[in-house]
């Protein structure tokens, strides 16, 4: 994979792993999973922030609370990796960085991961964090679903899936480069390849192939948001570069959801890398999209 050299700190880190996919084009899953821990090398940690492993639920997660954050008000985080990479560790931080800035706690869910768990286990697990919420006394307007990458896809798909259930909603939805398109034909991802550092058709369709290894369709609706019906959905927050891959996924999600009425704020940010914000703490771009975010949040309040 030739490409040019990555000025940024995550670029620099993408850049990295592919000189080891390269030499190991066989590398395992679980060295896979291993390499994807180091996602949150790219985030510096934040300040007044504490961390604490727990389980709501029933489904183990970290528990993030900024000093000074507003207790009732609840961030689920729902983390990238494809459905079958990251954890709550690799993106421990990030949750941090956001929800110091947004005045709210933050819950990073290790969701069950694909093959071993392909769809619907990552949907379940989110919404048993959320019921737990509930059933502690949270109103589910103070509760925000929020992800990136495949994260994104989930927290939209579990916004879904309580509509049609006719269940209470979440407040907000906030995505960050999300990935909806499970066909895999999305065109940025041709368009965009030399300047997005990790995404890659092929390594799409693995994560892909793992997720509906159980037998789901790739265009039911809580499989791939670009399938459904948008109809009252909550407020939602989009952002993505527009220079990454996964671009058109966001554009088309802003497009299908502002179609269907919903309150749509969408940000496409140029020459950036998937899910840039990993950045937070030393990188500009990446500190104005949280304060932004944060931003919108408060607004909405």
């Amino acid at each position: 994979m030739s490409k040019p050299t990555p000025s940024d700190p995550l670029g620099r880190i993408y850049a990295e792993w592919w000189v080891e996919w390269d030499a190991f084009p066989n590398i395992s899953l679980p060295l896979m999973r291993w390499m994807f821990e180091d996602w949150q090398r790219a985030t510096l940690e934040p300040t007044e922030v504490t961390y604490e492993t727990k389980q709501l639920g029933g489904v183990t997660g970290i528990y993030v609370t900024p000093n000074g954050a507003d207790p009732n008000q609840v961030f689920i985080l729902m983390h990238g990796g494809g459905f079958a990479l990251g954890s709550m560790f690799s993106h421990r931080k990030l949750a941090g960085h956001i929800a110091k800035a947004a005045g709210v706690t933050a819950f990073v869910v290790d969701f069950r991961r694909a093959p071993e768990f392909p769809f619907p286990a990552q949907i379940e697990d989110g919404l048993a964090v959320y019921e737990e919420l509930l059933r502690s006394g949270r109103r589910a307007e103070d509760i925000t679903f929020i992800g990136d990458s495949a994260g994104g896809n989930l927290a939209i798909t579990m916004t879904l899936k309580l509509r049609d259930e006719g269940k209470p909603l979440p407040g907000q939805v906030i995505v960050m480069s999300p990935w909806l398109n499970m066909e895999n034909t999305g065109k940025t991802i041709d368009t965009n390849n030399d300047t997005d550092f990790l995404i890659t058709r092929e390594g799409l369709q693995g994560n892909i192939d793992r997720y509906l290894s159980g037998g789901a369709n790739p265009t039911d609706p809580l499989v791939n948001p670009l399938y459904a019906d948008f109809t009252g959905f909550p407020r939602l927050y989009v952002v993505a570069s527009t220079t990454e891959s996964l671009f058109e996924d966001a554009e088309r999600l802003a497009g299908l959801a502002r179609d269907a009425g919903v309150d749509v704020t969408f940000v496409p940010t140029p020459g950036e890398q998937h899910v840039f914000q990993f950045q937070a703490g030393q990188h500009a771009p990446a500190d104005e999209s949280i304060r932004h975010m944060a931003a919108w949040y408060r607004a909405g309040r």
